[in-house]
Order: structure tokens, then C-alpha cells, then sequence
């Protein structure tokens, strides 16, 4: 099996994600679209991956590789119909990338939440064995706010309505980090744009707060992306 890793900022990677991968003994292709590089062939890889960044998806004037990472994300999912697994603004592309809208929220939701699962939801392979309602943690000011046709919400939180949804049978996205480590608040809180979305949300001083609450919660959110991890293989 071929992994294809869509990055946009370094620290912004799969995260547990890998340790799960590596025990399985799969090798992944990382792109860093933010620093140049370009997109391959996508012929021969199994799965795309695509993860969070600082970016919005209407940047394209900003970050004009956003139109060849659309263009990629459509031709794997809807012309080559693979697996695809979208994290934040991974999530927020597959819908932007397949018609449907995204656009600021109307409240950034960053901290460690909760997220609830549809009737769909309930169903769907991916979410097999996971609790309900889900503890996740969350960093985000932008949303999905309408899903592309054919595409089928899998979960909503108070905040944001499209937490997870399906295209197809098997493209995924995901509003919220479920590939937290021990290191991911440290290292996106010396992110001066992640920085500001958190203190303006929680207050200021709550780097360390925010590292411990997802110290303690750490073990649930592993066992849940483990499963997550193992529900999608399954469609491989």
C-alpha cells in the first residue's frame, strides 16, 4: 500500500497516524505543499491523506498551489474513486474540492470538545466501535457550511454543524484533530496564527492549561484514532 501526505505546515502532520502506520509496516510519500513541492503522479498510490494548516480555502490568490491540490483532491476521489482521508483543513478541501461551500465559522472552536454523530454516522463503517458522543480535540475558525452533492454528514458538534462527512464510499473528512499527540499543542502554539485563534477563544495564558487537559485525555483520543485507523484499512 502507497501513501500520499498532503501537508501545509510541518508540525502539521499525521501524527499518531504514523506510529499506527509504521506498525504496519506502510511507507508514505509526504508533499510539503507550503514549502513548493509539488504533487506526483497520483496513479500509484493507494490513499491520500490530507492535513490541517494555516491556510483557508479561498486563499488561492494567496497560496496558488491550493488550485493544483483541489485539482488532485478531485481527480483521487472522484475520477479514481480511492480511499481519502481529510483532517481540518484536509476536510474543509474535500468539500470545497467537490462543489460544496466553506467559509468562516461563526466562532473559532479550539479546545478539547465533544462531537456527536448522525443517524448516518451511527452507521457508517468509519465509526464503528467509537464512543458517542466523541471527546476530540478542536482548532479551527473555518467551516464547512455546505456539503457537496452526494456527500453524507457523519457528525456535528454546538459549534460547527459539519464535523464528518462521507463522499462516495470511501473519501472521508474530519473537522477535528483526531491525530493528537503529546506534542501537538505545544508545537501548534509556537504557530503565531494557531496562538492567537487559541488566546482569543480560551484567553491568554492557556497554552499550558489546553497541554494538560489533553495530556489527561490523551489515552481516549489515541484509542479512538486507533480505531478510526482500523475502520478505514477496511475499505482499502
Amino acid at each position: 500500500m502507497k501513501v500520499l501526505v498532503l501537508q501545509h505546515l510541518a508540525v502539521e502532520h499525521p501524527g499518531v497516524f504514523r506510529d499506527f502506520l509504521r506498525e504496519d509496516g506502510v511507507a508514505w510519500h509526504t508533499v510539503e505543499l507550503d514549502q513548493g513541492e509539488a504533487i506526483p503522479d497520483l496513479e500509484p498510490f493507494d490513499v491520500m491523506m490530507v492535513m490541517g494548516g494555516p491556510q483557508d480555502v479561498w486563499q488561492e490568490d494567496t497560496f496558488p498551489w491550493l488550485k493544483a491540490e483541489k485539482a488532485a483532491i478531485r481527480r483521487f476521489v472522484a475520477d479514481l474513486g480511492r480511499p481519502y482521508l481529510g483532517i481540518c483543513l484536509g476536510h474543509q478541501l474535500l468539500a470545497d474540492a467537490l462543489g460544496g461551500r466553506v467559509g468562516p465559522g461563526r466562532r473559532a472552536e479550539v479546545g478539547t470538545l465533544t462531537i456527536r454523530q448522525t443517524e448516518e454516522g451511527r452507521r457508517d463503517p468509519l465509526f464503528a466501535g467509537v464512543p458517542d458522543p466523541i471527546e476530540v480535540l478542536q482548532w479551527h475558525g473555518a467551516e464547512v457550511q455546505s456539503l457537496p452533492d452526494g456527500a453524507v454528514q457523519l457528525a456535528r458538534s454546538d459549534v460547527c454543524e459539519m464535523q464528518a462527512f462521507r463522499y462516495g464510499k470511501y473519501a472521508y473528512g474530519l473537522q477535528c484533530h483526531v491525530e493528537v499527540t503529546d506534542e501537538t499543542v505545544a508545537d501548534w502554539a509556537a504557530i503565531p496564527e494557531y496562538a492567537r485563534a487559541l488566546e482569543a477563544t480560551l484567553g491568554a495564558g492557556i497554552v499550558d492549561r489546553l497541554a494538560g487537559d489533553v495530556a489527561q485525555r490523551l489515552p481516549a483520543y489515541t484509542s479512538v484514532a486507533r480505531t478510526l485507523y482500523s475502520n478505514f484499512k477496511t475499505l482499502l
